[in-house]
């Protein structure tokens, strides 16, 4: 991997570690408070399971789908095109997103989520920064996929 690349990974790491440290040091579990009121609040959680509480208590599951998603996920990486800049940044995120979850599910048996968004009415799943970076990354991906498709041509190559 690219060292900026490898930066990148562990800067998004970092913040998602940090920031879920903390939460966890400052909050008791289900404790939350308003940051926008109506609209964004900051909710500490356990999630024992992936998005949306699917497949809650399978942490087996977790580590080995989570184990071959980054082997294929680096597969993927050293075989895009270096020019496809996208797609390589996508793939970093996702990794990063990836590893934050993967190592609070080894350490603690749960993936701690805090942050608790309420859309049109809709209290949305409360997540973490890792799972953003998932959520970017795959973003990135599929852009650099339709440009391709639509555009003739990847954007960002040199």
């Amino acid at each position: 991997m690219k060292a900026k690349h490898i930066l990148m990974m562990a800067a998004v790491l970092l913040l998602d570690q940090l920031s879920k440290w903390g939460v966890q040091t400052s909050m008791q579990i289900d404790e939350s408070f308003d940051v926008i009121p109506g609209f964004f609040r900051i909710t500490y959680l356990h999630n024992t399971g992936a998005a949306w509480s699917m497949l809650e208590g399978k942490m087996v599951f977790f580590y080995l789908i989570s184990i071959v998603f980054l082997i294929g996920m680096l597969y993927f990486y050293r075989t895009t095109d270096h020019r496809d800049r996208l797609t390589r940044i996508g793939v970093v995120l996702m990794m990063a997103g990836t590893l934050g979850n993967f190592i609070d599910r080894l350490i603690f048996q749960y993936v701690r989520d805090f942050l608790d968004f309420i859309i049109f009415g809709y209290d949305f799943p409360v997540f973490n920064v890792a799972d953003i970076s998932l959520c970017v990354g795959v973003g990135l991906i599929v852009l650099s996929m339709v440009l391709e498709t639509y555009g003739g041509r990847r954007i960002c190559a040199k």
